[in-house]
């Protein structure tokens, strides 16, 4: 600290205690509101830091009701039936519970294979957003997780109405108010993860699920990021997946939690036309359409929804809808003048269209390609469930609602 600055601070200090007695208490709030530290960049860094606690506590308030001890959950409390998903580090299986009956989507992650692309971190993110969401009717709920010596397991929700891009490419496209019904259930599942500081960042109709009644559910939460308010930049990390990358991101700027409404902007034009308004085989084309080629709005669609895409669309961030007040601009554009918020997000609306599912286990709607294939043997394995993990510790969980047909004892 320069002398200059250290006169300045005494300085400060002799004026507020001249005169007669000053309570200590009057001395602080005197400090704490001058302007001089208001404005100095270790108060604005320790109010950033005030701010986020207060958040925490927020969060940890919503996670009250859920029960966080080392829960004796293991593999050999369900029967595993069928695969009904698959990616890089492991499978989705669909579980019956041995002892309760429900039917379950049990996400199986090899450990080895997390750790060697060093993926931990996004796995307990996951776990955290699945805890959070948990009050939310768009987003996939977590039952249980716990892990093995090999494996992590979550057990979520059996969501069995199809992935939007399975229904997608059997029609080609949705008539409007089919996808605004989708697009307002979509940014109630965005605005609701956006008032807890979380950014989702990788909305695509792959990560889109129908219910039986035909209600969106989002899942896949290993891209978000926590701890972003409303308008807030940060860091340029490089993740999602390409044709519904924001501008922004390809850049490989600083970003905030608007990529998530460019993203909305991305799947509505897709439910509208059939394909994202700037894909191109070649990925390098691609990139650069998403950069710089002019928006083409689809022909045949009404006024509003021109209105929102171009809004939703746009490159300038300050410019682009939801950057500002977030869902409350969305809820507030004339393309969804049909939806009463209130009704749709009490699940109270009732779908455009309704999965025709016989039942909870039916896997109509779900590739063969997984569902033909023979369930691995090691997902199966009864082998008492690890309490911690040098990889993973805290990972356990079971949701207070599954809490007594598990556990009696609890």
């Amino acid at each position: 600290m320069t002398y200059a600055k250290m006169k300045g601070i005494v300085t400060f200090f002799s004026v507020l205690l001249k005169g007669k007695k000053v309570a200590f208490s009057d001395f602080l709030h005197k400090v704490a509101h001058s302007k001089f530290f208001c404005q100095h960049p270790e108060t604005q860094k320790h109010l950033r830091r005030k701010s986020k606690l207060k958040t925490q506590k927020a969060e940890e308030a919503i996670l009250g009701s859920v029960n966080t001890d080392s829960p004796q959950v293991t593999p050999s409390d369900f029967e595993f039936l069928k695969v009904i998903g698959s990616g890089t580090f492991g499978k989705v299986l669909l579980a019956r519970h041995r002892k309760q009956g429900g039917l379950y989507a049990v996400k199986v992650l090899q450990k080895q294979m997390v750790i060697k692309r060093k993926e931990q971190r996004h796995v307990m993110v996951e776990r955290s957003v699945l805890l959070k969401g948990l009050g939310n009717p768009f987003l996939v709920g977590l039952h249980f997780s716990f892990q093995t010596p090999n494996a992590l397991y979550f057990v979520l929700d059996y969501v069995n109405g199809g992935e939007l891009f399975y229904h997608l490419q059997r029609e080609g496209s949705f008539p409007e108010p089919r996808a605004g019904f989708y697009a307002a259930e979509l940014a109630g599942a965005l605005g609701y993860l956006h008032s807890l500081q979380i950014v989702y960042r990788d909305l695509k109709p792959e990560n889109i699920l129908l219910d039986s009644e035909g209600h969106v559910m989002l899942t896949d939460f290993g891209l978000c990021k926590e701890g972003v308010s409303v308008g807030e930049i940060m860091n340029n990390t490089f993740c999602g997946t390409q044709q519904y990358l924001a501008p922004e991101v390809l850049q490989g700027q600083p970003y905030s939690s608007a990529v998530d409404w460019w993203g909305l902007g991305v799947v509505l034009f897709e439910m509208l036309t059939g394909m994202p308004p700037f894909y191109s085989p070649r990925k390098v084309e691609m990139f650069e359409n998403i950069l710089h080629a002019p928006l083409q709005l689809p022909s045949g669609v009404s006024g509003a929804a021109h209105s929102l895409l171009a809004g939703l669309l746009d490159r300038d961030i300050s410019k682009r809808l939801g950057e500002k007040r977030d869902f409350e601009e969305i809820q507030e554009h004339n393309f969804f003048a049909f939806i009463n918020w209130d009704d749709l997000l009490a699940r109270k609306v009732i779908p455009p269209f309704i999965p025709n599912v016989t039942g909870p286990g039916d896997v109509s709607y779900i590739d063969p390609e997984f569902t033909l294939q023979p369930v691995p043997a090691s997902v199966t394995d009864r082998c008492q469930a690890v309490c911690a993990s040098e990889a993973f510790p805290g990972f356990s969980f079971i949701n207070s609602a599954d809490c007594v047909a598990t556990n009696p004892v609890l």
